[in-house]
């Protein structure tokens, strides 16, 4: 517990590690067709700057808290914002993608460190009785961090290059490890003898890597007619289930699985993955859907996220007093759901011609709702477990997140694909030439093309390749809608599971109340 300057120097200091972590989960969003030209590749292959990060994030999580213990956590925090750093610098000087996606995982493995770690230091640096308002604050780089990516990146490939998105971490991260070096206290290596779980480290690598190699391409190679689909399916079903049965098995398991035996804890961590689902997956596909159809910059489409920012940084710091005072994390976290719910209920209803001020409130509601989410789960998720459990089931629900997150991306790029061939098939069977709208279409294209000197023959061809054009434009649209549309379903659903929770707990208050009242 610390007081005073060194302890408000900590939490900036946290804050801003915890921020510039998961600025980087969608800092790249608004710039991934800008690389992907840049770089020579698809943007299905470029989607993988994005994912190789998370999944980093993802294996490393559940390893922090023992990784501190081992290395002592000053200096593993310290090491880690030092990786972080490093990566970053050689993530700007990468040349080529498969190198990029390369640096990209080595900065999420130090990225991924920071954030398990953060969380414990401040919680450690307040009194118990302001853990409340530690929480509000740390949520406040959970919120912040993946909003504000893609603002920053934004402005930094509409003025930069797409590099200068890593170069920035260079100096913050260079002042955060110098801080933590001067105020941090040192902390002492764990004597404790207890043996590294590499068998568990290795499977949780292989069973998640090869599930997203699986996600990421399943799509683009048609699934199971790809030999190395089936494979790495294999592989990463095997992998997982050989995990889980290891886990459960030894007596100091990378990730404790037997902290799953808590019905909420279990319940939390499947709504946690559906609000890292939906959290990066909306700032992974209102970013492609506002630059590639709407014709906005990527500076103009991380502005329009901002509102929301602000408004949930603004509401974060009560949600912890709000807990502390007695109110049930279960109703925060409905409120939270339903918001997120009618966020993609409304933007599933968007078209072409939608300008920046439809936008607003739908913005607004997906602000408010991650808001109301992350903190009451997290209260939530660890409200059942005895004090020595409380750090494993914290990290898990941290991975959950950040899983949702990798997932999430993967799947919904996936799902738009799927949904365009679908969407283009059924526009596709309208378009005819004993269709009245088809060809009244085609021939004002063509008289169009003529009043600006075209020959009949070359105005035709224009106006094929122009009603193309339109189809396309139309497909990608319905398949937008259509992910915001999922993003809603998946949201609303998780209502029922917080319906199920409170259930419990007044079950138990209940028979609490009768072993009472019989002695």
């Amino acid at each position: 517990m610390e007081t005073g300057f060194r302890k408000w120097i900590i939490v900036v200091t946290i804050i801003t590690s915890t921020i510039i972590e998961l600025i980087d989960t969608t800092i790249v969003n608004v710039s991934i067709n800008t690389m992907s030209g840049n770089l020579g590749a698809s943007l299905e292959d470029t989607a993988w700057v994005i994912t190789s990060y998370a999944i980093a994030n993802v294996i490393i999580i559940p390893m922090t808290s023992f990784l501190a213990e081992k290395i002592g956590r000053k200096q593993y925090y310290i090491g880690s914002i030092l990786l972080f750093t490093l990566a970053s610098a050689l993530c700007g000087f990468s040349h080529g993608l498969w190198e990029l996606v390369a640096f990209r995982f080595f900065q999420g493995i130090g990225g991924g460190a920071l954030l398990s770690t953060s969380q414990s230091i401040l919680f450690e640096t307040f009194p118990p009785k302001e853990r409340g308002t530690a929480s509000g604050i740390f949520s406040l780089g959970v919120i912040i961090g993946p909003s504000i990516g893609p603002v920053l990146g934004g402005y930094i490939v509409d003025n930069l290059s797409w590099q200068w998105i890593f170069y920035v971490n260079i100096p913050i991260g260079l002042m955060a490890a110098l801080l933590s070096y001067i105020y941090l206290r040192p902390t002492k290596k764990s004597d404790n003898d207890r043996s590294i779980d590499w068998l568990g480290i290795f499977l949780l690598a292989v069973g998640v890597g090869a599930l997203q190699v699986v996600l990421e391409r399943g799509e683009t190679d048609d699934w199971f007619s790809a030999n190395y689909i089936v494979l790495l399916t294999i592989i990463s079903v095997l992998s997982l289930a050989i995990l889980i049965w290891w886990e459960l098995r030894i007596e100091h398991p990378v990730i404790n699985l037997r902290v799953l035996k808590s019905t909420t804890l279990s319940i939390s961590a499947i709504m946690t993955f559906v609000l890292g689902f939906g959290l990066f997956s909306a700032v992974f596909v209102f970013p492609l859907y506002s630059q590639r159809l709407i014709g906005y910059s990527a500076f103009q489409t991380g502005t329009m996220l901002l509102p929301g920012t602000l408004m949930a940084a603004m509401v974060s710091p009560f949600l912890g007093k709000m807990l502390q005072s007695g109110i049930r994390p279960q109703y925060l976290i409905i409120v939270g759901f339903g918001l997120s719910a009618i966020f993609g209920y409304m933007m599933s209803g968007s078209n072409l011609q939608t300008g920046g001020a439809y936008f607003f409130i739908p913005l607004i509601f997906r602000g408010l709702g991650a808001a109301l989410l992350i903190v009451p789960l997290t209260a939530l998720a660890v409200s059942d477990l005895k004090p020595a459990d409380i750090p494993q089931g914290a990290a898990l629900n941290n991975m959950m997140r950040q899983m949702g997150g990798s997932f999430g991306i993967a799947l919904i790029n996936t799902y738009i694909a799927h949904r365009a061939a679908a969407n283009r098939v059924a526009l596709i069977a309208h378009v005819t030439a004993s269709d009245p709208q088809t060809t009244g279409r085609m021939q004002s294209f063509i008289k169009n093309f003529m009043a600006h000197g075209a020959t009949y023959l070359n105005a035709v061809k224009q106006a094929f390749g122009a009603l193309e054009n339109t189809v396309v434009r139309q497909t990608f649209l319905l398949s937008y809608m259509d992910a915001f549309m999922l993003l809603a379903i998946l949201n609303a659903c998780c209502i029922p599971l917080v319906i199920i929770t409170i259930k419990k707990r007044s079950a138990q208050a209940a028979n609490t109340k009768v072993v009472v009242s019989d002695h």
